[in-house]
């Protein structure tokens, strides 16, 4: 008995699947945003694809980057403003104060390594063609050293287990 092919996604789950995650990272940047800032030791590694459209920065900073760029949400950030589609939050590159504003589908990876709980999403389009597996490089330190994501075990949401295969 010969089997059916397999459906076409018409309704398009994975997409709404990434976006119902991206709101786990806006409502966990409005969290930091309140007047009481981060509860205890949370603090986020958020990487984003720098040539995806409405990513914003100074021209330099975006430049040392041309694909990924990992920042740290921790000690010393300010003026975090996440809105409906974007975020905006000045960083210090090099004792500089420099604004960064971020749509979160530019988003690519959002860690929050005092719980170990990671989230990764797929490349935004204008980034699929270029080498998404590359390592990002940490574009703000943190105060305190943390090891990476790859280094401990993290709580990781991954849509491959939804994907046709």
């Amino acid at each position: 008995m010969a089997q059916d092919p397999p459906a076409q996604d018409l309704m398009r789950y994975e997409a709404m699947a990434q976006d119902a995650l991206r709101g786990v990272v806006k409502t966990a940047l409005k969290r930091a945003a309140a007047p009481e800032g981060l509860p205890g030791a949370h603090h986020f590694y958020i990487t984003f694809k720098t040539d995806a459209p409405g990513v914003s920065g100074p021209p330099d900073l975006l430049g040392k980057y041309p694909d990924e760029m990992t920042i740290v949400l921790q000690h010393q950030y300010w003026d975090l403003a996440p809105g409906e589609t974007f975020f905006s939050v000045t960083l210090q590159f090099g004792g500089q104060p420099k604004r960064l504003s971020v749509p979160y589908a530019a988003v690519t990876r959002f860690y929050d390594p005092s719980v170990q709980f990671l989230l990764q999403f797929e490349a935004p389009a204008a980034a699929e063609g270029k080498a998404a597996e590359s390592e990002p490089k940490a574009a703000a330190a943190s105060d305190d050293a943390e090891t990476s994501p790859a280094d401990g075990e993290a709580k990781v949401v991954s849509l491959d287990q939804f994907r046709k295969k």
